[in-house]
């Protein structure tokens, strides 16, 4: 199977090396590589350039977009950039993170699981971040969830779901979506990747609101998103965040802002997180 690989980048040249070196080092290389350098101020450019001077299969696609980080739109917008440059030869499109380490038989593990179930729409490993010189799991987020950092999807479900939205929460409506259209969504914990920036290190105080606003625009409703904001404010050792996550949901509710899903769509996905929630509680 064919995998193309797109990397969306803003001032990652103290990462970018690493990612692309694991990259080249993988037991079954990628088809395409392309780096999209997303307005970077420092060498990032020049570092991938060095990478593409040895490697015909890696490009660089040079993209201008507003410095300001806000999660979601930006990075989306940076790799439909990517994908535009690319044909349509692939079996499997991934969007990695520019900050990545992989193990060395990743995508071979992950073309195994796509070959082995052909249901599978989706696959990825866990992000694993260094605390205290040790490399410890990233809990952010449940087990059967795929990190917005290494996202590998089959061409097939890909189109399906529409491609990945321009907003906060592309991460999460992309897997909904993939159950809403009968495809499973596969995690291997065997597949442990270095993450060298952890998740929300660039975050503001609006990206905090943002995060409520995703789970409005998700078509949770507020006690789904009550329980989310809860759940997530405590992962990330941040009780307070729990206000910032609610006045986001307000905010959007109040201005009537567009869901990302069909009110079809928001229907099963609401109906899918009850189910999830009571399985829990029961076990």
């Amino acid at each position: 199977m064919n995998y193309y690989v797109v990397i969306p980048a803003h001032n990652e040249a103290q990462h970018i090396a690493l990612t692309l070196e694991s990259l080249v080092k993988q037991s079954v290389l990628p088809t395409k590589v392309v780096v999209v350098n997303d307005n970077s101020t420092d060498k990032t450019e020049t570092i991938v350039n060095s990478f593409i001077d040895k490697y015909n299969w890696i490009s660089i696609v040079n993209n201008s977009s507003e410095a300001k980080h806000l999660p979601g739109s930006k990075v989306i917008l940076a790799f439909n950039k990517g994908l535009e440059t690319l044909d349509q030869n692939f079996d499997i499109i991934v969007k990695a993170d520019a900050d990545l380490i992989f193990p060395e038989n990743y995508f071979e593990t992950i073309i195994n699981h796509f070959q082995t179930d052909t249901q599978i729409g989706m696959a990825g490993g866990f992000c694993y971040i260094e605390k205290n010189g040790e490399w410890i799991l990233e809990n952010l987020t449940d087990k059967d969830h795929i990190r917005g950092a290494l996202k590998a999807y089959r061409k097939e479900c890909f189109e399906q779901i529409g491609g990945l939205r321009t907003a906060m929460g592309w991460d999460t409506v992309d897997e909904l979506l993939c159950k809403f259209y009968n495809w499973k969504v596969k995690t291997d914990e065997t597949l442990q990747v270095k993450h060298l920036k952890p998740t929300g290190a660039n975050y503001n105080k609006a990206s905090r609101y943002k995060q409520g606003e995703a789970f409005y625009t998700l078509g949770y409703g507020f006690w789904i998103t009550a329980i989310a904001s809860l759940k997530l404010a405590l992962r990330k050792g941040k009780p307070f965040l729990f206000i910032d996550y609610i006045k986001g949901f307000w905010k959007a509710k109040s201005n009537k802002k567009q869901l990302l899903v069909t009110d079809e769509q928001a229907k099963f996905i609401r109906n899918y997180r009850w189910k999830k929630m009571k399985e829990k509680i029961l076990n």
